[in-house]
């Protein structure tokens, strides 16, 4: 495992990190204690050191699963969120309700001090007002976190984070199938010191290339509840593309893996030859999953031959087809 970076925070994290929603069981086929700390298990061995989730993942229970398996070490870094909870989203944040989440967070995780604390896709006009920065400036003075940063689901939500002194990182969908990204904000959080941290890598599974127009998903699970933005944005699954649609771009996509390489690992690796990366997160049902991700870590970079193909390719075939805030 190789490690970079986490911007300006002064500490490095592993390059695959671990995403932890489904450890709340929001969605899904619910994940056991016993398999969740499995997973957690797994991670470690294969030498992952970040961990991502939020307070409403499973209402606190991913943060809690977390909480006592590390037991608050030195170790491990785990960056949580906050800003979707029903008593704050959309319009009612106050820096009395962000101390109170910070507080039960840290109590969840068994910290004394939040590694990153992240707004978590909050309304852009929430961000344009900034106030809820200046609390996050105030709670990193006081040492309640040690850095602070946002989830966005936009390039224009990014941008105005990135106006904000002292933001530490930001958490952005990033994909072959949604490359938008690298065009504005990529660089421009290069130039800031920020570091970039990165969501739905595999595009909800569909960039493994296991999925195809028969498969289905449980009625709990947001592979189908939010398959047209019923629920929540929609770039959030398979990266806002139609599913059957998806599913017919990743078959063609196969046709530039190296043959020594599966789709899975082609498209972790092009997201970690953007130097601007400091970890992508994806998820993981099962312990299985782990060693996989992990693996992408140690493949050389891709040709920039085979980078210039995957350009083309989404400008062609993909572009039009997405949805959602991007």
């Amino acid at each position: 495992m190789n490690y970079r970076k986490l911007g300006n925070s002064g500490f490095k994290v592993s390059e695959i990190g671990l995403g932890c929603w489904q450890l709340g069981a929001d969605w899904g086929q619910q994940v056991a204690e016993e398999q969740a700390q499995e997973i957690l298990k797994t991670a470690g061995t294969n030498e992952i050191s970040f961990y991502d989730t939020a307070d409403v993942y499973g209402n606190g229970r991913s943060e809690k699963i977390l909480g006592t398996f590390f037991g608050g070490s030195d170790q491990v870094k785990i960056a949580t969120k906050f800003g979707r909870g029903g008593d704050v989203f959309p319009d009612s944040y106050s820096e009395a309700a962000l101390r109170k989440a910070v507080a039960a967070s840290c109590e969840r995780l068994q910290v004394d001090q939040l590694d990153l604390l992240q707004l978590h896709c909050i309304p852009e006009e929430e961000l344009r007002k900034g106030s809820i920065f200046d609390w996050l400036r105030s709670l990193k003075e006081e040492g309640k976190i040690a850095n602070f940063g946002a989830s966005v689901e936009s390039e224009q939500e990014g941008l105005l984070c990135l106006e904000q002194e002292g933001i530490t990182s930001l958490q952005i969908i990033f994909n072959i199938f949604r490359q938008k990204m690298e065009e504005k904000l990529l660089p421009a959080a290069a130039e800031k010191g920020v570091g970039i941290i990165v969501r739905l890598p595999l595009a909800s599974g569909l960039l493994t290339g296991k999925f195809d127009q028969s498969t289905k998903f449980a009625s709990d699970d947001h592979r189908n509840f939010n398959r047209n933005g019923e629920q929540f944005n929609v770039g959030e699954t398979f990266a806002g593309l139609p599913f059957e649609k998806g599913v017919e771009l990743a078959e063609k996509l196969k046709a530039l893996c190296p043959p020594e390489i599966s789709l899975t690992e082609l498209s972790l690796r092009w997201i970690l030859d953007h130097p601007e990366v400091s970890s992508i997160i994806p998820g993981a049902s099962s312990a299985r999953h782990i060693a996989a991700n992990a693996e992408a870590s140690e493949i050389e970079p891709l040709s920039q031959e085979l980078k210039d193909q995957i350009s083309r390719f989404y400008q062609e075939e993909v572009h039009e087809h997405i949805r959602g805030k991007y």
